[in-house]
């Protein structure tokens, strides 16, 4: 896999979305319980990329946030998050973005945060991250006191989740909120240097994890380990400063 595609998948999504920009957008409510909203410039961008990987890749699996997963038992699976930050974007914010992974027996070999509102594109390939063509490192904060922490929402914590994530907040040096993908965009360039965050589904997380990776940080699960099915995910600049998340966490 070469950089190329992605930046084609990166283009294609922008000019969909944009076409739905100028349109103006309306969001429509997916819960019946709460506000999960979706838009067309979610659908359009979909459609964009899953057009360009059958294009290129007619055998390969892809499974999308709005329309689902297509050959399920391909080797090969893409991951397809078209805007992660639906409610950044509709409130006229920047961090929300476009996701990109690519799955080869389930390993994360490849992946894409974009954030067209930032014109800045990370695409993880071959073991290594780069920015808008400039490679990217973590910032190698190796301790919770000294750490820049983040998460989408506080309110998402509930109950001993909310417990062992205010345990690790009160560690750390700072706290921001509501970056969505865009917090581990940021621990790849070294400006955060932590996210903590639960309920996530394979189209929130399967961009991320060559990201980080390929800046020199680590990722895992609330377990220390990468069963991340559970949602629980943890991204952090060194496995040391990982290490002790998780171990503060557990406590």
């Amino acid at each position: 896999m070469d950089r190329s595609f992605f930046a084609e998948l990166s283009a294609r999504a922008r000019a969909a979305i944009a076409t739905e920009l100028d349109r103006g957008l309306v969001a429509d409510n997916k819960s019946s319980g709460g506000f999960d909203p979706v838009t067309e410039a979610d659908r359009a961008a979909e459609r964009a990329l899953r057009a360009a990987i059958e294009r290129r890749f007619p055998g390969h699996g892809i499974w999308g946030e709005e329309y689902g997963m297509v050959r399920p038992d391909a080797p090969v699976r893409w991951s397809l998050d078209p805007v992660d930050g639906t409610r950044a974007l509709i409130c006229g914010l920047p961090s929300w973005a476009v996701l990109v992974g690519m799955l080869e027996d389930e390993r994360h070999i490849a992946g894409m945060i974009d954030l067209p509102a930032l014109d800045e594109c990370l695409i993880a390939v071959g073991g290594q991250t780069l920015r808008n063509g400039e490679k990217v490192q973590t910032s190698h904060c190796d301790r919770l006191a000294a750490a820049r922490l983040s998460t989408t929402d506080p309110n998402l914590f509930a109950g001993a989740e909310f417990e062992a994530f205010e345990r690790v907040r009160l560690q750390c040096r700072l706290t921001r909120f509501g970056l969505d993908a865009m917090a581990y965009a940021r621990v790849a360039t070294g400006d955060i240097d932590l996210v903590v965050e639960n309920g996530l589904k394979p189209h929130d997380y399967d961009a991320l994890v060559a990201v980080v990776r390929g800046a020199g940080g680590h990722i895992g699960d609330w377990n220390g380990g990468t069963e991340f099915s559970a949602g629980r995910v943890i991204a952090a600049a060194t496995r040391r400063l990982y290490d002790e998340a998780v171990e503060t966490l557990r406590v």
